[in-house]
């Protein structure tokens, strides 16, 4: 059992940055890969980014390439993302996702615990 919370969310005007963070419960936080999810209004949620167990891999969406970093501190049982450059369009609800199997995983469901989400709206 994992259970993750979300925090650093806001207003942000275009190109500023933010840096989310996930605070994961439990020991076995570091055997789980993690991954960020989002979700605006009116469309699926989508992938953004994914980090291997011990952050040794990661995969990132093309629209978030090169503005977006994941990282892990799995001493603290936290996970970030730093998010610079940003885009009216990266507005959306965030949600942290963990995943007891192998592998990153790119879609939602193939991970078994998510946070509640924390909102980022992007102003121009």
């Amino acid at each position: 059992q994992v259970q993750l919370v979300e925090s650093g969310g806001g207003l942000v005007q275009a190109g500023g940055s933010l840096r989310l963070s996930c605070a994961a419960s439990g020991r076995t936080f570091s055997s789980h890969a993690t991954g960020w999810f989002r979700q605006a209004p009116g469309k699926e949620r989508e992938f953004v980014v994914a980090i291997g167990r011990r952050g040794g891999g990661t995969s990132y969406a093309d629209s978030v390439k090169g503005r977006f970093t994941i990282s892990r501190d799995n001493a603290k049982n936290t996970v970030y993302l730093q998010m610079n450059s940003l885009k009216p369009e990266d507005t959306a609800v965030y949600y942290c996702a963990a995943k007891w199997t192998y592998g990153l995983g790119l879609k939602p469901d193939e991970y078994d615990y998510w946070g509640q989400g924390t909102q980022v709206t992007v102003s121009s």
